[in-house]
C-alpha cells in the first residue's frame, strides 16, 4: 500500500500590490489558512519563493521569521484575545510597549479611528463583541504593520455587527495605507475587498478584481 502525498498548497502563484484588500474564499481544507500562515511566515513552504517588498522572506530560521513578523505583520483573529484585566486603552498600550514604544496619543488616535473614543477606559467584558473586535483591529494597527492578516475575523459576530466591523477595518486600513489579506467562508464580505481569490484543493481557481 502506497501513501499519497497531500499538498496543502499546490503551485500557488500570487502577487499582491500595496494597498490591496484581498479576501481568500474557499471550502474548509482548501488551503486558505495555510496560505495565510505562509504569508505571515508562521509556516515554511516546502518549495518556492516568498518575497516581501522585493526582499526574500527568511525561511527555516525561527528568530529571523519572528523579526519579520514583528516588523511587518499585524494579525486579527476570530477570537478577540484581549487581556480582560486591562482596559481598552491599556490593551493598545501594551502592544506598543512590546513593539518598542509606548505612545498614548497614538493609541487614543487608533481607538478613535475605529470609533471607540468613549470606550477607552472600559474593560473588554463591559463592551460588545463587535466593539471588542474593533479593539483587536486597533491593537493590530498599533505596531504600524505593512500587512494586516485576518482569519475568520468576523466568525463570532452576527451579520449586522460583521458589516460594522468590516466598514471600520476598511476605513482604518485605508487611512493607515495598510495592505489586507483576510480568510473567510462568508461570501457577503467580498464587497469589502478590492480583490477576491478563491481556492480549492490547494489551488487558486479564480482571482478577480472587485468593483466597489
Amino acid at each position: 500500500m502506497t501513501s499519497e502525498t497531500v499538498k496543502a498548497l499546490d503551485g500557488i502563484d500570487l502577487n499582491i500590490e500595496k494597498g490591496e484588500r484581498i479576501i481568500l474564499l474557499g471550502p474548509s481544507g482548501s488551503g486558505k489558512t495555510t496560505l495565510l500562515n505562509c504569508v505571515a511566515a508562521l509556516d515554511n513552504p516546502t518549495d518556492g519563493n516568498y518575497s516581501f517588498e522585493g526582499e526574500d522572506v527568511p525561511r527555516g530560521h525561527a528568530e529571523k521569521m519572528t523579526s519579520f513578523r514583528r516588523e511587518n505583520i499585524g494579525y486579527v483573529f476570530q477570537f478577540f484575545n484581549l487581556l480582560q484585566d486591562l482596559t481598552v486603552l491599556e490593551n493598545i498600550l501594551l502592544i506598543q510597549e512590546l513593539s518598542g514604544g509606548r505612545d498614548k496619543e497614538r493609541a487614543v488616535e487608533l481607538l478613535s479611528l475605529v470609533g471607540l473614543d468613549d470606550e477607552i477606559d472600559r474593560f473588554p467584558a463591559e463592551i460588545s463583541g463587535g466593539q471588542q473586535q474593533r479593539v483587536a483591529i486597533a491593537r493590530s494597527l498599533a505596531k504600524s504593520p505593512k500587512l494586516l492578516l485576518g482569519d475568520e475575523l468576523t466568525g463570532n459576530l452576527d451579520s449586522a455587527t460583521s458589516s460594522k466591523v468590516m466598514e471600520v477595518l476598511v476605513k482604518a486600513c485605508e487611512a493607515e495605507e495598510i495592505t489586507v489579506i483576510m480568510v473567510t467562508h462568508d461570501e457577503t464580505l467580498a464587497k469589502y475587498a478590492t480583490r477576491v481569490v478563491r481556492l480549492d484543493s490547494g489551488k487558486i481557481i479564480s482571482d478577480e478584481k472587485v468593483n466597489n
